[in-house]
């Protein structure tokens, strides 16, 4: 029985560089796509699917927003950078959490209704997600691979038109700051 075991061993040996030098059926490397946001989807507020595929080509600022936090008024500068940038190819992603300070405790019918008559938001807005955690939603565990998860409300993420995680800025940064201002520029003069 040793000696089975041993000379099998010696032919799995013997075979396989004659099995590495087979071609592979999975295309080269530089063939293969990495990953980018716009093969996710997530539902809006309304509870309809959407693809963010949808938003290829164009640049986006997603920002994680509450209605109860200090930062809530940032709804106001997001609409104004929303309505400044979009025709030049721009969308902001609103996506409602409670991970902090269970700041955004409403319904889906709730937040937009706030957004809606408080602060006038027009950009799109999501249903709730988990930022960070157990149960954390994909586009937030793909916006945090490269940038840190959010710390609080109203982070931002600037995604380029490839889909891919250009900078993340924390809720201090304000949609009026000149440093997301410039990284949005940079990703809109990127082909």
């Amino acid at each position: 029985m040793r000696t089975v075991h041993v000379l099998t061993l010696v032919t799995a040996l013997a075979v396989t560089p004659a099995l590495a030098s087979t071609p592979s059926k999975s295309p080269p490397a530089s063939e293969k796509t990495s990953m980018s946001l716009h093969d996710l989807s997530a539902n809006r507020l309304d509870g309809k699917a959407a693809k963010l595929s949808d938003y290829q080509g164009k640049v986006l600022v997603i920002v994680n927003t509450a209605s109860e936090c200090g930062y809530t008024p940032q709804y106001a500068g997001l609409e104004k950078l929303y309505q400044e940038y979009k025709a030049k190819g721009v969308e902001v992603l609103g996506f409602p959490s409670n991970d902090f300070g269970e700041q955004e405790p409403g319904t889906s019918e709730q937040i937009a209704k706030f957004c809606e008559l408080r602060f006038k938001v027009t950009f799109p807005m999501f249903e709730k997600v988990k930022t960070k955690g157990d149960g954390q939603s994909p586009v937030y565990s793909f916006l945090a691979k490269k940038h840190d998860a959010p710390k609080w409300n109203f982070h931002k993420y600037v995604v380029g038109k490839d889909g891919q995680v250009v900078a993340g800025f924390p809720s201090k940064v304000t949609p009026e700051s000149d440093e997301l201002r410039k990284a949005i520029n940079a990703a809109l003069a990127q082909k």
